[in-house]
């Protein structure tokens, strides 16, 4: 697949195009190398035994050499935005480096993601200016470039793309500056990978400037829209000639979690109609034909709403939490993420049989009367409840019920997943990993996770309301089944759950509330059908 069966460098492993670029190589056969700041950032990736590590950073240029001996094509993926003001002094800086760098190593090729947008009007936004001098400053080296320009990528994870994201799930009526009617050519994720592999082996791609944008041209509130029609939801734009990219960017800040520093340059560039204007990706790639905007959109989510199986986004996000911490939460990609762990005196099969026995006639560890509670309000709003029990008192299998949970992946002795069939304004789960505890073969590492997915406004309110309650839950749950384990492994017996008389009150109260309301929403949507 690579030309002449060179070494493929990698940079920007950690971001969002170069951490689903590898993969993909590596599926092609390539030989990769991937270089990153910290080596420790890219744990737990799936692909990590099969590249070459090297440390490096663009801002200093005397750690590139190594990265880059023997290299004969690298993929510079890297760009400042995140770290707020100054970011194209940054960017210029990096790219002459890496450049520079990359000539003296006799580096044969650098392919480069840009952005779309028209470099000859004045009115061009700093960032985008800043992506077009970044590809300047990378052909100023002397080595053919093949740059690629696009707009907003659509796929879970991408910046631009989770702010529509989170702007439409959040807000039923979104009041939007006038930027929002700006003709714009989105491109997926998928359709984007087509392209920076299919490159490596399309000789004439090399020196050029290339356009790639996806089939539709369309603007942002039709974005918005559709993105709103792909998850089932209604929404309203409106427009107001008020709000500057300054303001606009503190309201992303407070409705998303991109930060206002990140939010404001992307903001700035939604002024600029970015639509391809030329056809060197039909002529230079011309078996390559993207999807329209709405395949797009369901791809992103697909992982989501398909509820497959087995899933790959579970082993990214908890990757990216901190190893060391007993609890750590996070936001990433549509997915609230909540782990907990602890090491555990006892073997992992211990554990292991320990946490595929609850539920059932054994109830639930910690609060098991919120549980039970909890599945009797699902009883009233329509959903499975508590009454499917489980199929055997000890085993567990891919598709079992499990009271309102049912067991979407299982590694015998170190992963259990379940999913969520409770009535939610969402998708959740619950995962359980065991692994030997480092340096001490006879104790366990105990990670357990809960993964939720909101949809629509309530959705987020949802598990924001609930968060309060998650401490003593969850971390009551992780306690007590680390506490049966090692009883167990001594030969002992100890009682399954814990409860705390006022919280249960509280939860309780709670839970009623969180009932009538969905009895409501649930019985809106009805009564909105039938009309």
């Amino acid at each position: 697949m690579a030309i002449d069966n060179g070494l493929i460098l990698v940079t920007g492993v950690t971001g969002y195009i170069g951490g689903r670029l590898v993969p993909r190589l590596l599926e092609e056969g390539c030989r990769v190398r991937v270089m990153t700041r910290n080596r420790d950032g890219l744990g737990g990736r799936s692909w990590l035994d099969q590249v070459e590590v090297v440390e490096g950073d663009v801002l200093k240029p005397e750690t590139l050499a190594q990265a880059l001996t023997g290299v004969s094509v690298a993929y510079y993926l890297i760009h400042s935005l995140e770290a707020g003001a100054g970011f194209e002094e940054r960017d210029l800086q990096a790219a002459h480096s890496f450049g520079s760098a990359a000539k003296e190593a006799g580096v044969a090729r650098i392919i480069y993601l840009g952005g779309l947008g028209d470099e000859n009007t004045q009115d061009l936004s700093e960032h985008l200016r800043s992506r077009h001098k970044t590809g300047d400053a990378l052909r100023d080296s002397g080595i053919p470039i093949t740059e690629f320009r696009a707009a907003v990528i659509v796929g879970s994870g991408s910046t631009s793309f989770e702010m529509v994201r989170y702007l439409t799930e959040r807000l039923p009526i979104m009041i939007a500056p006038h930027w929002v009617y700006t003709r714009i050519q989105p491109i997926g994720v998928r359709d984007l990978m087509n392209y920076l592999v299919a490159t490596l082996t399309t000789p004439e791609s090399i020196g050029q400037t290339i356009q790639i944008g996806g089939r539709d041209v369309l603007t942002y509130a039709y974005m918005m829209l559709g993105y709103a029609r792909a998850r089932g939801l209604r929404r309203y734009i409106i427009p107001v000639p008020v709000l500057t990219p300054r303001l606009s960017s503190y309201w992303v800040h407070l409705v998303t979690p991109i930060s206002a520093n990140v939010a404001q340059p992307l903001i700035e560039g939604l002024r600029n109609e970015v639509v391809v204007k030329d056809d060197s990706a039909k002529r230079i790639f011309p078996k390559l034909v993207p999807a329209d905007y709405f395949t797009a959109v369901r791809l992103a989510l697909e992982k989501i709403n398909a509820g497959l199986v087995e899933t790959s986004w579970a082993d990214k996000l908890t990757s990216e939490l901190d190893e060391d911490k007993a609890f750590d939460s996070t936001v990433r990609e549509g997915m609230m993420v909540e782990r907990r762990q602890k090491v555990v005196d006892a073997p992992a099969d211990v554990v292991y049989r320990v946490v595929t026995g609850v539920g059932g006639s054994r109830g639930w560890p910690a609060y098991n009367r919120l549980w039970r509670l909890r599945g009797r309000m699902d009883r009233w709003v329509g959903g499975v409840g508590f009454r499917r029990g489980r199929r055997h008192p000890d085993d567990l299998r891919v598709g079992d019920v499990l009271d309102f949970w049912r067991v979407e992946s299982i590694k015998h002795g170190a992963l259990v997943r379940l999913r969520a069939e409770m009535r939610l304004p969402g998708r959740g789960w619950l995962q359980f990993e065991l692994s030997p505890a480092e340096n001490e073969p006879d104790k366990t590492q105990f990670v357990q996770t809960a993964f939720y997915a909101p949809k629509g406004l309530f959705g987020f309110l949802y598990w924001y309301v609930m968060m309060p309650f998650h401490g003593p839950i969850f971390t009551g749950m992780i306690d007590r089944l680390a506490l049966q384990a090692e009883a167990l492994a001594a030969g002992k017996e100890i009682p399954l759950r814990a409860t705390n008389p006022r919280l249960v009150q509280a939860a309780v109260l709670l839970l009623v509330i969180i009932g009538a309301g969905l009895t409501l929403v649930l019985t809106f949507r009805v009564l909105r059908q039938r009309d």
